[in-house]
């Protein structure tokens, strides 16, 4: 018994002792304070090496100190096989600005009335989350076959629809031939079964009502949280048909509501602008004459949304005006740009569609439901999305349908022709095209939707707040400074104003980020295949971005706007960068990279069509941007698209990346060091945190001693162009025995360096980082310390101010003031500087309206200085002049 009590107070000590050595990390909203008292949020959180071991619980805490229910998974390893990135997942009352998690050994669980249950049947799943009851088929055409609360139905049949057009519109305005497909669900796999959150997804493809053709895979993810009514929806739809002859008509969700009471007592809703609703009945209880309840006026109260009297309660005068009022049936909101929508109504399918309502930007909520239930469907980016709808019909009947569409059937059809039929040369229009490689066939696109089961109509606040959230999910973030102090993510700085040179620098930084924020509002940068990506180049003659002129046009990650976005965000905490970062991960990740048929892994390089250009490359499709949207918020889809591109080499095996370029070689295909390789170095690295098989880490150092064995290393041949074996990871010199340049690989400008920097100190290999530094002491050296090191006299690289960043990291490596005296003036002294930022007004007539414009601004010298900016005051703050030369305003 002695000992027994020695060992339970030594465990006590010991937890004490634990818990004093584990720092609180603070969590706060990434956006302003939620408006719904209680949301279910998810969001992961870096550790310090060592600090963390798997099964490790925590306690979570609002800012009074009480705990709060918290589920807990591990999300990527440290080589050590410590935890370096946990999710998370709560529900928490956003009436609390700030949070607190630690790592605590108690196990503080919901109540057992609070928990979610997931319970397995035969053919199906029931989730309950404590206020709605939701049954899910294991297969069928039912995503959701029934959603209770308090036993109660009010949604039934949640299924995937899609309109498939055989052909384009033609002049004469005759639509060819349509038919509907609906989704056929194949597997459904439960990711997480509570006691906080249960995931769910569901695969499959949608079948032709003839039943003689499948088309458009999905991927869907119902997300569930304790004690909430709400579903959150992550849907992913695949094009795999012939864009010549495959258009899609029409995209959506359907929900079926069972309508109970009286028409008077039913109701629909839209949500307008910012705060805006449009709320009518069903049967608007008013005419000539208006209608009493016992000497009472109950239209307003009908209104609002409250209950009235059946018609069976009013006197004969009462009784008569209701059988004579009309009664509207079926409803419409449709968004046909980023700047207008119109509000249709219809009394029956033999009658006309009335205008009932216009305005510009709905923020994409539809509710149809009576006073005892409904439902509310509401989508993230809606009218950023365009074209958008949200269709109610039959709400005169037992069973009224709420369709929430992401391509609204009254568009003209999805177009994925690319945007000529002539091929324009590298030359010509900085254009790549390749016979049979203009092909969407493969590309995705995810839409968020949250969907609102009700027991009685919204308040109208309600429903604006509905809407706040569906547009805005919640999102806890950790502060910069303390992301900043976890070696995550590479080598980033937190904002310094010091001094005037570093002041110079951070106001150009928040000027450059603002400007992109204002182009992508002036110049209509949305749309549902184009919403989160930018432009690539500007053309200050037309003063216009070069939106019709071949490789100039969209940007597809071109020289890494992605990573640059999520810089921003994670040095300041901004909203308005996380909302840019998350719009361009979202298009990018999915839109720019196939995921599946014969270039599955690979992304199309920036052109007029995002998929249009013949180059289908590793580094568009790389997952090292992604990793901080996925680590940063959990989410799921992220985490398959960087699962997807693992083994990303054995297709690029199949499509050389310079087939057009090099001749055969003996090897499966060509890599460069640079973007190829460091590319698919990321993906095996993001692999291998993941998973902590160090099977990932070996394919990196396969490639790092097969550098290592040759004469001049990465600087090997002409161009760092190589032989490389997927089956191996195995790169080849090709017998050059040359000593060339690697300016020609772009490897600084497509995430190489934030991808070796972060990896350098997790593998600490001596190969690797002998091999990555020389690349970075090197990269811009003259032909005299080419001489000095090789014994050869040869061009190495570039002293342009995009490169600054490599011979910073190798003076802070080192601690070489001259490398770093070197990095500084490369990067302030290129020349560019001082036009990039410059700006000016052009007016009517020369322009549609009012225009300002940075006229010698492109995205890739946006992206690139800006990156450099961030991870020289990073890696040599110290080395910087406190004051720029005197044609610069550095005291802005």
């Amino acid at each position: 018994m002695k000992i027994l009590k020695i060992f339970v107070l030594m465990c006590v000590i010991a937890s004490v002792v634990f818990a004093k050595n584990h720092e609180q990390v603070g969590l706060k909203w990434v956006k302003e304070k939620s408006i719904s008292k209680n949301v279910g949020v998810s969001w992961g959180v870096p550790w310090r090496r060592g600090e963390i071991t798997e099964g490790q619980q925590f306690l979570l805490k609002n800012t009074k100190g009480e705990n709060i229910p918290v589920q807990s998974w591990t999300m990527a390893y440290w080589p050590d096989g410590s935890v370096k990135w946990t999710g998370h997942a709560a529900v928490v009352n956003s009436k609390y600005d700030d949070f607190r998690i630690t790592p605590d050994d108690t196990d503080f669980q919901p109540e057992s009335s609070q928990r979610l249950q997931v319970k397995e049947n035969t053919n199906d799943y029931l989730i309950n989350t404590g206020t709605i009851q939701c049954t899910i088929p294991k297969s069928g055409s039912s995503l959701i076959e029934s959603v209770k609360i308090d036993g109660r139905v009010v949604a039934l049949d949640g299924r995937l629809i899609t309109i498939i057009q055989k052909g384009p519109d033609t002049y004469a305005g005759k639509s060819p031939e349509k038919q509907i497909f609906r989704g056929k669900v194949n597997t459904v796999t439960i990711e997480q079964d509570g006691p906080v959150r249960a995931v769910v997804r569901m695969q499959g493809i949608h079948v032709a009502e003839s039943g003689d053709q499948e088309l458009i895979p999905f991927n869907v993810r119902l997300y569930f949280y304790s004690n909430q009514k709400s579903i959150r929806m992550v849907h992913t739809m695949i094009y795999d048909g012939d864009q010549n002859e495959d258009f899609i008509r029409g995209l959506g969700v359907h929900f079926s509501v069972p309508m109970r009471e009286e028409v008077h007592n039913r109701h629909v809703r839209f949500t307008g602008k910012n705060k805006g609703l449009w709320a009518e009945p069903v049967q608007p209880l008013y005419g000539r004459r208006s209608i009493r309840y016992k000497g009472e006026e109950i239209y307003q109260k009908q209104v609002a949304g409250e209950r009235v009297p059946d018609k069976d309660d009013y006197d004969k005068e009462g009784q008569y005006l209701i059988s004579e009022w009309a009664a509207w049936n079926d409803y419409r909101l449709y968004q046909s740009s980023s700047d207008g929508f119109l509000i249709k109504k219809r009394t029956n399918e033999q009658s006309t569609w009335i205008d009932a309502g216009s305005g510009t930007r709905s923020t994409g909520v539809g509710f149809v439901g009576d006073v005892s239930g409904g439902l509310a469907i509401g989508v993230k980016d809606f009218w950023e999305s365009y074209p958008s709808s949200i269709e109610i019909h039959h709400a005169r009947e037992s069973s009224a349908g709420i369709e929430m569409w992401m391509w609204a059937p009254q568009h003209t059809p999805m177009d994925l022709r690319h945007y000529d039929t002539t091929a324009h040369s590298l030359e010509a229009s900085y254009e790549d095209v390749q016979e049979g490689l203009s092909t969407p066939k493969g590309i995705a696109r995810t839409t968020e939707l949250t969907i609102y089961p009700e027991s009685e109509v919204p308040s109208d606040s309600q429903l604006v707040h509905k809407a706040q959230l569906s547009r805005n999910t919640p999102q806890l973030v950790c502060p910069p400074e303390y992301y900043h102090s976890i070696d995550v993510f590479g080598e980033w700085s937190l904002p310094d104003r010091s001094s005037p040179a570093k002041r110079w620098i951070e106001n150009n930084l928040e000027k450059g980020l603002e400007y992109y924020k204002q182009q992508i509002e002036r110049r209509n940068w949305y749309g549902f295949w184009d919403y989160g990506d930018i432009m690539h180049s500007y053309d200050p003659v037309r003063h216009t971005w070069r939106y019709d002129i071949g490789g100039f046009a969209w940007a597809n990650t071109e020289l890494m706007p992605d990573i640059w976005l999520w810089y921003s965000f994670l040095r300041t905490g901004d909203p308005e960068y996380y909302r840019m970062a998350e719009a361009m991960t979202r298009h990018c990740g999915e839109v720019d990279v196939y995921h599946m048929g014969k270039l599955k892994g690979l992304g199309s390089r920036h052109n007029v069509s995002h998929w249009g250009d013949g180059a289908k490359e590793v580094r568009i499709s790389q997952a090292f941007p992604k990793r901080f949207y996925y680590y940063i918020t959990t989410d799921e889809r992220t985490g398959d698209l960087m699962k997807e591109v693992r083994r990303a080499d054995t297709t690029m095996a199949k499509w050389d990346p310079l087939r057009k370029y090099e001749p055969e070689i003996e090897y499966p295909t060509h890599i460069r060091f640079g973007p190829d390789w460091l590319a698919l170095v990321g993906n095996w690295m993001t692999a291998w945190e993941r998973t902590g098989d160090e099977k990932w880490k070996n394919r990196i150092l396969a490639g790092a001693e097969s550098f290592s064995e040759m004469p001049y290393g990465v600087f090997t041949g002409d161009g760092a162009i190589f032989g490389y074996d997927p089956a191996t990871g195995k790169i080849y010199d090709l017998g050059e025995e040359e000593l060339g340049h690697t300016e020609t690989t772009i490897v600084a400008l497509q995430g190489g360096p934030e991808v070796a920097f972060e990896l350098s100190s997790l593998l600490d290999n001596t190969v690797w980082n002998e091999m990555w530094l020389q690349y970075c002491k090197l990269n811009s050296a003259s032909e005299d310390k080419a001489e000095e090191v090789f014994g050869v006299r040869a061009d190495l690289g570039s002293n342009r101010s995009d490169y600054a960043r490599l011979p910073a990291y190798a003076a802070m490596k080192l601690g070489d003031s001259s490398l770093a005296e070197q990095a500084w003036k490369q990067f302030l002294n290129s020349g560019s500087t001082e036009l990039l930022f410059q700006e000016r007004t052009v007016n009517p007539p020369d322009v549609l309206d009012r225009v300002v414009e940075q006229p010698y601004t492109s995205t890739n010298r946006m992206a690139q200085w800006s990156l450099n900016a961030i991870e020289l005051l990073e890696l040599i703050d110290q080395y910087l002049p406190p004051n720029l030369p005197n044609r610069w305003d550095y005291g802005q």
